[in-house]
């Protein structure tokens, strides 16, 4: 059984951070928790996250109309709801504007990976999303291609959203997502980024998977891809705009070894027998 008042609560203290880090000037971004098959927690609109009350937070249902609270809901609550709609496993979504995350989605610019190893190990490929006018569903639809795949995405000219377990492993993967930018941005003033490189990344993506996280780079589906170079979401930069503009390409992986040909098999393995015959032919002669 879900305690609604102290879920409130924890809205409440992660709108206080996100005030407090300045993800959120005035009365921008949105957080909710969903409670219940058809009933999700969610801050209203027009009301600082910086100051919120658990008297303040509204809660809507599934289909996206308000069934509680003396404020009116967040107009953006449809890209909350269409997560919650397509991960059963999520439980919060966190929606703002990291100054420096979404510098990357006003440039639409692909977030470098192989750089940071706690980065990797906790995000992976970060999307952006196209752009779309914020509020209706047609804003909403465009997580759909990204939102199995990662659990945080950049909104082209927008902001960030990220979603969790939790409100706060939601908010989480926003603060590690904004440092990383701003790390990225101070490098590049200094004049480049080293990547730590395929073999190094490898390694790390092992340590991934036996600590239980999930990367599209450890599926069957990715197993060749180039694991430094964006692949995982490549496909959708041209619809939305993206372009590697201000930072360089990591170096290429290393090309994976063909598979010999039939015939060439075919030639090896009657080049082993001949050898193994003659062999034969020595010790009894």
């Amino acid at each position: 059984m879900v305690n609604a008042h102290k879920t409130k609560q924890e809205i409440c203290e992660i709108g206080r951070r996100i005030y407090a880090k300045g993800f959120a000037a005035a009365n921008d971004g949105n957080i909710s928790v969903r409670i219940s098959e058809n009933e999700v927690l969610c801050t209203p609109t027009l009301q600082c996250k910086g100051f919120l009350t658990p008297d303040d937070i509204t809660t809507v249902d599934m289909s996206g109309k308000q069934i509680a609270g003396r404020k009116k809901m967040s107009s953006e609550a449809l890209l909350h709801l269409e997560i919650y709609k397509q991960r059963a496993d999520i439980k919060s979504v966190v929606h703002c504007h990291p100054p420096h995350a979404t510098a990357f989605a006003v440039a639409r610019e692909p977030i470098p990976q192989c750089v940071l190893p706690e980065v990797e190990v906790f995000l992976g490929d970060v999307p952006i999303a196209r752009y779309e006018t914020p509020g209706g569903q047609a804003f909403a639809d465009t997580i759909l291609p990204f939102v199995h795949k990662s659990n945080i995405m950049l909104l082209a000219n927008h902001g960030t959203v990220s979603y969790g377990e939790t409100v706060e492993r939601a908010y989480w993967w926003t603060e590690i997502l904004d440092a990383y930018c701003r790390i990225l941005l101070l490098s590049h003033q200094l004049g480049r980024v080293q990547y730590v490189g395929e073999q190094k990344e490898r390694e790390l993506l092992e340590l991934k998977k036996g600590w239980g996280y999930s990367d599209p780079r450890n599926t069957p589906e990715y197993k060749n891809c180039d694991v430094c170079g964006n692949d995982i979401f490549r496909n959708s930069w041209k619809d939305a705009g993206v372009e590697r503009q201000a930072f360089n390409s990591p170096p290429p992986a290393a090309p994976q070894p063909a598979a010999p040909a039939a015939s060439d098999q075919e030639a090896l393995i009657r080049a082993i027998t001949d050898r193994v015959l003659e062999a034969l032919r020595q010790q009894g002669g």
